[in-house]
């Protein structure tokens, strides 16, 4: 099959790479999105080698489930060892023996084909476009915040970035707050926001400091963590989504002295991020940009390191 190979240092795209694992599902790519996940690891984040890509979505071409066949999936992107205790309880994403899907020892979705375990495959209904269905799986990250904790009404709200993510994130806090800020960089990725009634401002001034009771820091950069910082209020709550290869010291004094709760999250499940968009209760149809031919595979990475960029698509 025809694959955009990283060794660890570049892509190249190759044309005979070895097919999929013949013991899982196969599944024939329909399309596949560029995040700022795969941006970090060609800067080194997981030094990953392999067929990078985790948002996808395709077509089951073999499956030992017939009933599969044929159908259109997206899948989940972490596979369990399933003898572990966090696999016995659900927790697969955690599993210390786990594989992720162009992420960890597992090859991904900027290919012709990839394989998963049946389990991690979700059929998506004929309400959802294919540029929709990529988006399932950051939506489910977005999502899994509020799995994570009980988000007060009253609360005012600080998204820190203005990127894919963070899009995502605001759309789905909004639902549950009115008073929301969003922070960024980017006037055409802040006017997206605008047309969902979200308050937003390019830079932070005195007036936001340690005003609001949740910040989400979605800046895929470690300088989103400082101004997370300056956003909290003492004994406010932190969400941190970004994952970044740069290795720097964080000072986490201010953490202590203002008693701030810090949560990680990163992967959510995939039913509520499907329902949200069959019910169309979320749209991303702002946050598509261009799609590429895997051919074209280091232009379509170029065109996803813009600053103003938002979702980019390879298509097989």
């Amino acid at each position: 099959m025809k694959a955009a190979y990283f060794d660890g240092k570049k892509m190249d795209l190759l044309e005979e790479y070895p097919d999929p694992s013949p013991e899982e599902t196969l599944v024939k790519i329909n399309l596949a999105g560029i995040c700022g996940t795969d941006l970090e690891i060609l800067d080194g984040y997981m030094s990953y080698q392999g067929i990078m890509g985790h948002e996808f979505v395709g077509v089951v071409i073999k499956s030992q489930n017939k009933d599969l066949i044929g159908k259109r999936v997206v899948g989940e992107i972490n596979v369990g060892c399933d003898n572990c205790p966090l696999c016995k309880d659900g927790l697969e994403r955690h599993c210390p023996n786990r594989t992720v899907l162009g992420i960890l020892n597992r090859n991904g979705a900027f290919a012709e084909f990839l394989s998963l375990p049946e389990k991690n495959l979700h059929v998506i209904p004929d309400t959802i476009t294919d540029e929709q269905a990529v988006f399932v799986e950051p939506l489910a990250a977005a999502l899994e915040i509020t799995q994570q904790i009980q988000i007060i009404p009253e609360w005012k709200i600080g998204i820190v970035g203005d990127g894919r993510l963070a899009q995502l994130i605001t759309s789905v806090l909004k639902f549950h707050c009115v008073d929301i800020v969003c922070f960024g960089k980017h006037q055409n990725k802040l006017a997206n926001l605008q047309k969902l009634g979200i308050i937003t401002k390019i830079g932070i001034d005195s007036s936001d400091e340690h005003r609001f009771d949740l910040v989400v820091e979605a800046t895929g950069n470690n300088s989103g963590f400082v101004d997370t910082m300056k956003l909290v209020k003492p004994r406010g709550t932190v969400i941190l989504k970004s994952t970044v290869a740069a290795k720097e010291n964080l000072d986490l004094t201010p953490t202590v002295v203002n008693e701030i709760t810090i949560i990680g999250s990163r992967c959510g499940t995939f039913k509520p991020a499907i329902d949200a968009l069959a019910l169309k209760i979320i749209s991303i149809d702002n946050l598509v940009d261009i799609t590429f031919p895997l051919e074209r595979f280091q232009e379509a990475i170029e065109y996803a390191k813009k600053p103003d960029s938002l979702k980019v698509f390879l298509k097989p």
